[in-house]
Order: structure tokens, then C-alpha cells, then sequence
């Protein structure tokens, strides 16, 4: 996969996917990764990449030519088929749906801004899709681009060392993860589940979509609305919350 993303600060992104998963990604060839800065291509001698906002209002907005420039030659470098994402408040929300589609592309641009954003005619002009990490603020695109190459790499085959990691990572089918224990079975009187140790897999496979379907009951119901619980999974939550029902101390 190729990836290039264009902004004013490429040690940050560089900083950001030079490690762990991502990193290794790299060195193994697994995608390309590079930067286009738009100050390259401004025209002036102080390299200005920014205005101050047509209608006037605080801060700075980015120009168009400096940046349509920076895209132009880093689209020029993809393949055919790649999408030019700019990442923006308005965009559509990342999820892991949206980085499985992201992996499918075999390549991409994302566009990080600053300041007060982009001119709109930009956007107009280049953008395939506009995406966002969340609702809060950044200083900048940088971040979000790191943690959306992040996310898009490890579902690449051979970024991760085993093939399986990426299919029950949290939000992968829609619930969070279950939870994980390892070594030692007792840590201050706090035991290891006893399912994970008895070496059933059907049971521990229960208990384990068991646990996800009521962790992400309590913590994010939101999730929930959006999946189609199978027969199974509706036995299992509701079995779930009955014990999280009884366990808790009775309520007048």
C-alpha cells in the first residue's frame, strides 16, 4: 500500500508511525509511507502556506495553491484507485469499518490542516472523502493522520505476527474486546477466570463473546444498537446481566 501525507509538520507524522506495529510494517516493505510538505511549492520568499479569513474572524486559513500543489504531486506518485482523504471536523466519523476500507484502497493521500482549516474551494477541488478521529480538537492534522495510518496498517496481511490479532482486536465485529489475563494465575487474590484455565475452547469461546457483549453493554451501548445480535449472543447478554444483576447489593 502506498500512503503519502500532505502537511506543514512531517517529523510529526514520521514520529508518530516510525514504531511497533506500523513501523515494522514499513521496513518490511508492506506499505510505503511518505510526506509532502506544502511549503515546498509557496511562492514567496517567506514560504507562506496561509491568509487571514475572507469576512474577517481570528486565526489563519490555509491557501489553496500552496496546498493543491503538495497534493497534486503526492497523488501523482499513487496508484490508480487511490482516494484523497482531508482530515476535517465536518468528515464522516473513523471507525474500524472505515480503516477495513481504508486497507482495501491500494493507496491514499491524507491531507492534515491547521489554523482555522482549509479554504472550502480546496476541499471542493481535491477531496474524495473528508473523515474525522472524533469530536474535540486538535491543533493540527498530524495526529489524527498517525493514528489513521496506524489503524489502516496493522489490517495489511503480514503487518501483524499473527494473522488472527486484527480479527479480535475491540471494534472488529462491532463490540469491545473481551478481557485478557496472563501469567501469574493469582495476583493479590485476584484469579484468573477459571474458564481460561480448564483448556475448553467452546467454553472459552462463550465466555469470551460472553464478556464483550456485556462489557460493551456497560460501556458502550451505542455499539450495540448498531449490531444484530444473533440467538446466541442474546442468550449470553441476557445471562450476563442477569449475574451482573444478581451480584449487586439489593436495592430498596
Amino acid at each position: 500500500m502506498d500512503i503519502r501525507v500532505v502537511t506543514l509538520f512531517p517529523e510529526m507524522v514520521a514520529a508518530g508511525t516510525g514504531y511497533g506495529v506500523c513501523g515494522r510494517a514499513i521496513r518490511k516493505g508492506l506499505v510505503r509511507l511518505g510526506t509532502v510538505n506544502p511549503r515546498d511549492y509557496a511562492t514567496d520568499v517567506h514560504r507562506t502556506v496561509d491568509d487571514r479569513p475572507y469576512g474577517g474572524g481570528p486565526g489563519m486559513v490555509l491557501k489553496v495553491e500552496p496546498f493543491q500543489a503538495a497534493i497534486d504531486t503526492a497523488r501523482e506518485r499513487l496508484p490508480s484507485g487511490s482516494r484523497v482523504v482531508f482530515l476535517t471536523p465536518q468528515g464522516r466519523p473513523f471507525r474500524q469499518s472505515v480503516a477495513r476500507e481504508l486497507a482495501a484502497l491500494p493507496g491514499m493521500v491524507l491531507v492534515a490542516g491547521r489554523y482555522e482549516g482549509f479554504d472550502e474551494r480546496l476541499v471542493e477541488a481535491s477531496a474524495d472523502d473528508e473523515i474525522s478521529l472524533g469530536d474535540f480538537v486538535l491543533s493540527g492534522g498530524e495526529v489524527a493522520a498517525a493514528a489513521i495510518v496506524d489503524a489502516v496498517v496493522r489490517l495489511l496481511p503480514g503487518a501483524l505476527g499473527d494473522a488472527d490479532s486484527a480479527a479480535q482486536d475491540s471494534f472488529s465485529d462491532g463490540l469491545l474486546d473481551c478481557p485478557h489475563f496472563t501469567r501469574p494465575e493469582d495476583y493479590a487474590g485476584r484469579r484468573v477466570p477459571r474458564v481460561l484455565l480448564d483448556g475448553n475452547h467452546e467454553e472459552i469461546r462463550r465466555w469470551r463473546l460472553q464478556q464483550a457483549l456485556g462489557r460493551t453493554s456497560q460501556r458502550r451501548p451505542d455499539l450495540l444498537a448498531r449490531r444484530e445480535l444473533s440467538a446466541e449472543e442474546e442468550r449470553l447478554l441476557d445471562d450476563f446481566l442477569a449475574e451482573e444483576a444478581a451480584a449487586r447489593p439489593y436495592e430498596h
